[in-house]
């Protein structure tokens, strides 16, 4: 397996050298470039392929999460920063991991750890036989989660939720027959559902069963538009195409 080629993107000199000193204890990452700001970031993934990025949220001119949201092709990130508030959004962008500074190496080697599952869930996922996935579809039909609601274990039928929408804090499953508001981030719920659920904005999963129509802006489930975010647009066309 080819080496994991990293991106550092700082603007505090010794943050990026903390992180790079790290990864120099690990076999099989190599730091691409370090970068002290989104801007110059930016000018090294359009000439490289970068794997793994590790990006300061709170940067002059350019915050980390901004900077991510509008990349075209995003590599895998973990967020950095001294301020524990900006864990939701970093969470929200579908991070790997939100490490905060000061970054200790057990905690750095946690989240090395995350990312090496997420490459292990990918290629399962692209080396799948499409019986298998075809088998899970029709395990979905009847498959059901639990969720807490009113102190209550709710159970809810995969095939019967229609989308769902991120309310900070909370999600709402809208489902045919009414809705249901729970306290978790839409990331960690997305995490629970099968082939059918794709996410398609930062605060809205839908299910592909059930879509009717659908252009390069939105994605209609009945008399119900659901917007197509820019960072998922390619991949989610891609998943459309052979629906």
């Amino acid at each position: 397996m080819a080496n994991v080629k990293c991106l550092i993107v700082d603007d505090e000199d010794l943050a990026r050298d903390l992180i790079q000193a790290h990864l120099s204890q690990l076999t099989g990452y190599d730091v691409v470039a370090s970068c002290a700001s989104a801007i110059e970031a930016s000018q090294v993934l359009k000439n490289q392929t970068i794997d793994l990025m590790f990006l300061d949220i709170e940067m002059p001119v350019l915050k980390g999460t901004d900077f991510y949201q509008n990349l075209t092709n995003k590599p895998k990130v973990i967020f950095t920063t001294a301020y524990r508030d900006y864990a939701i959004d970093g969470f929200e962008l579908d991070a790997v991991d939100y490490l905060l500074k000061p970054i200790v190496f057990s905690r750095f080697f946690k989240a090395i750890e995350k990312f090496s599952a997420s490459l292990k869930k990918t290629d399962s996922s692209l080396t799948e036989p499409s019986s298998t996935i075809n088998q899970q579809r029709e395990a979905n039909a009847t498959k059901h989660i639990f969720v807490r609601k009113d102190r209550k274990q709710v159970k809810i039928r995969l095939s019967d939720i229609l989308y769902v929408q991120s309310l900070k804090d909370y999600i709402k499953i809208f489902m045919e027959s009414g809705s249901h508001i729970i306290k978790q981030r839409i990331s960690a719920f997305h995490d629970e559902l099968g082939h059918d659920f794709l996410r398609v904005h930062r605060s809205y999963i839908i299910n592909k069963s059930k879509i009717t129509a659908f252009t390069k802006h939105d994605i209609e489930i009945g008399d119900i538009e659901i917007p197509i975010g820019d960072a998922y647009r390619t991949e989610l066309h891609k998943h459309l195409e052979v629906c």
